[in-house]
């Protein structure tokens, strides 16, 4: 057993990973944690049920990051879903597999998966340490230690698990990316990812609360290239659009470079002939129908106006009155309803934080700075990013898996 012990900064679902597998591989480890509870973002992820993995082979994981994906090939494959999923049941949390392989406990408690962490780290003989890493402390280009609190806190290996800049609330205030950079590491500018998008104008505020099911979201750009298209689940917000297949969308954007419109098709089980007919069969049953009405039989209620005035249909026209061109209008604007984005929402009400420290700087086996040896890296201040279905939990758990072996065995290596 060492005596210079490898400390981790930052007590969330990466950090916690690394703490545990450092242990487990031999070292002293002590871990840093501003906050009073450990793993507070872990209890608003799943909606506070606790997405952890997605049931699905590595290269499943892989097909699920946009940026950077090669990076994990090493991580995702020696601690693979699979593993993970035997790692939280061996610890007493039950799984459960549901729509689109997502991973949950079987309690629906995120509260569950913090807890088996804690009580690991516990049994484990980790230390925690109340307090914020203001700097790191370097010797001829090695990581020696952090300072916290003013005082020294001296490491045979330090680990920087601190997430990105996502739900400051959470503790996620980007203190990694400064703390990398003193160690000459490049941060790829943070930007939001899985995150909610703003429009131009005010159609979705008319709509506000309005949650849809069962609809086809499709992001074009300037050029009409579709770079994303799923079906599922949506919502109109004050501010513009929301919900689970507006985040994923989100993740394919690349604001710097492009603009976006949110083409929404309300009816993809029907294509353009069925819905003509549907139409024209419920013309025939209620042919004097106001126009508003009739919509009413199609669309949600808050949906309507809006429709009318898409379609330049009048609402008080009787429907057998509808003419061939207004309802062709009408099957248009509910096949692809377009919705102009004016661009993301602030990065604090990001799921994930997409950028950080650079990957090319960083060992992909065993997550150590090519810059400064003795620095590790695990988790959201990595540049990776994974879309919504436990993506991103699956890249902290495999890196901060990585990191802690990594470090450990750094400091056996080295006579530490």
């Amino acid at each position: 057993m060492t005596n210079t012990p490898v400390v981790v900064i930052g007590g969330g679902a990466a950090g916690m990973m690394a703490a545990l597998a450092a242990r487990q591989t031999g070292a002293q480890v002590t871990l840093v944690e501003p906050n009073e509870k450990l793993g507070r973002k872990l209890y608003i992820t799943g909606k506070g049920r606790c997405n952890l993995t997605n049931n699905t082979t590595p290269q499943g994981v892989l097909d699920h990051v946009p940026r950077n994906g090669r990076f994990l090939y090493s991580a995702v494959t020696r601690f693979p879903p699979a593993a993970v999923m035997a790692y939280f049941e061996k610890l007493g949390v039950p799984l459960k597999t549901e729509r689109g392989g997502r991973v949950f406990p079987c309690s629906d408690r995120a509260a569950d998966v913090i807890d088996a962490l804690f009580f690991a780290l516990k049994r484990q003989g980790v230390a925690l340490l109340r307090g914020r890493a203001e700097h790191l402390l370097l010797e001829n280009g090695r990581a020696v230690g952090v300072m916290v609190g003013g005082e020294p806190l001296p490491a045979g290996a330090v680990v920087i698990a601190t997430g990105g800049l996502s739900y400051p609330a959470t503790g996620s205030t980007g203190d990694g990316y400064w703390l990398a950079e003193e160690a000459g590491h490049t941060i790829v500018s943070p930007r939001p990812s899985l995150v909610p998008l703003e429009e131009k104008g005010d159609t979705c505020a008319q709509m506000q609360g309005l949650s849809l099911k069962n609809v086809t979201l499709t992001l074009k750009n300037q050029k009409n290239k579709a770079v994303f298209q799923e079906q599922g689940e949506m919502l109109f917000t004050h501010f513009g659009l929301s919900g689970p297949l507006v985040l994923s969308a989100s993740a394919h954007a690349n604001w710097a470079k492009d603009t976006y419109t949110a083409v929404i098709d309300l009816k993809p089980a029907l294509d353009e002939t069925r819905l003509e007919a549907r139409i024209l069969r419920d013309v025939a049953q209620g042919p004097n129908k106001a126009f508003h009405n009739f919509l009413e039989g199609l669309l949600p209620r808050k949906m309507v106006p809006v429709m009318a005035q898409r379609a330049e249909i009048p609402p008080d026209l009787p429907v057998n009155a509808m003419t061939r061109g207004q309802r062709r209008r009408l099957m248009e604007a509910m096949k692809a309803f377009a919705v102009p984005i004016a661009g993301p929402r602030p990065v604090k009400e990001a799921i994930i934080t997409a950028g950080g420290v650079k990957t090319g700087e960083v060992d992909p086996g065993t997550m150590m700075s090519k810059k400064a040896p003795g620095l590790f890296f695990a988790g959201e201040v990595l540049d990776v990013d994974g879309y919504t279905g436990g993506f991103n939990l699956q890249i902290a758990w495999c890196t901060g898996r990585a990191a802690g072996i990594g470090a450990a065995r750094y400091i056996e290596e080295e006579g530490l």
